[in-house]
């Protein structure tokens, strides 16, 4: 597509264009654009049915991968703790291949609840949690959920005690051979593929 005539374009060689970055570029382009003002959670959540929510992902390149997953495999939006990375660092962006522009995000408050909040806006809370009480991810009851929040955790530690305390389910993906765990973008894209609305018919 074309750029739009009020958008000023520049060239510059790319010794140039390096000395402005600080490192050289691989594709020989860079942009500069304004940051719009992030929506609340509660217009955020309008006529979303699947939303997954990041707690403290720290790792820019999971927090693209996450959203990529969430573009493609039928989320409608991404909340996100201000603890964790921030989806239009470069390399977020970079690795989400643009769907950070695409998919609905903002952050959750730090001030009051969000699962309170969630639960206020008809949500019912999944924490991908290794316990052994959990639900297996293909759950009819998951499915059946006319509003799911996929809570996913930060890198290593996962979730924090209270946060599965106060989600109203505790679901884990299968393993074998000895695996105990997946990547939290691994995990984030098994999740949205039995969960998103993509395949879900809720």
């Amino acid at each position: 597509s074309r750029c739009p005539e009020d958008i000023p374009v520049y060239t510059a060689e790319l010794d140039v264009l390096t000395q402005l970055t600080g490192f050289k570029l691989t594709r020989g382009m860079l942009c500069a654009m304004r940051r719009p003002a992030l929506k609340s959670v509660a217009e955020i959540c309008t006529n979303a049915r699947r939303i997954a929510v990041l707690e403290n992902v720290m790792n820019p390149t999971n927090i693209g991968a996450i959203f990529r997953s969430a573009a493609a495999l039928g989320m409608d939006a991404v909340l996100l703790t201000a603890a964790g990375s921030d989806p239009l660092y470069r390399r977020a962006s970079r690795v989400s291949m643009g769907t950070v522009f695409q998919v609905p995000w903002t952050y959750l408050p730090e001030d009051v609840s969000w699962q309170d909040t969630l639960h206020g806006l008809g949500f019912k809370t999944a924490a991908m949690a290794l316990r052994d009480d959990t639900l297996p991810l293909s759950d009819p009851r998951l499915e059946k959920e006319p509003k799911l929040a996929v809570v996913l955790g930060t890198e290593g530690d996962g979730l924090a005690n209270t946060t599965i305390e106060h989600c109203d389910y505790t679901v884990k993906i299968p393993m074998s051979h000895g695996v105990d765990s997946l990547n939290v973008a691994a995990a984030s894209a098994v999740a949205f593929y039995q969960l998103g609305t993509l395949h879900n018919k809720v």
